[in-house]
């Protein structure tokens, strides 16, 4: 059984900074890739940020510059730093997990329910100008 479990989303004013964190148990989250996405409501969920078990890393240009993903193998945890938020950030975000390759970068778009990798349940994130 794998369960990852996001936290750390907020209410923010823009130009602020959060870090969301995804716990996971049940998978090693060095045996493979991992990632953000995010999803507004009546949209498709959109890659973020994943970084691949050797430890490479890709970032959606619109957030380039901006946020860092990162793991912490010894806590088995998912970390994504966002620094000076923006309101089109707005979403929730989603911690995902043994992403196949295709997926394991961020310019990828997912249409309706992900039939592939790990999920977590989402947190919420809002900016506020």
């Amino acid at each position: 059984q794998v369960q990852l479990v996001e936290s750390g989303g907020d209410s923010v004013q823009a130009g602020g900074a959060l870090r969301l964190s995804c716990a996971a148990s049940g998978y090693n989250i060095d045996t493979g890739c991992m990632g953000w996405f995010h999803q507004v409501p009546g949209k498709e969920r959109e890659g973020v940020a994943t970084i691949d078990r050797d430890g490479t890393i890709s970032y959606a240009g619109s957030v380039k510059g901006r946020f860092t993903i990162s793991k912490d193998s010894a806590k088995n945890t998912l970390y994504l730093q966002m620094t000076n938020l923006k309101p089109e950030d707005t979403a929730i975000y989603y911690c995902a997990a043994d992403l196949p390759k295709p997926f394991c970068q961020a310019n990828t778009v997912i249409a309706g329910t992900p039939r592939f990798g790990y999920w977590g349940q989402g947190t919420q994130v809002t900016v506020s100008s």
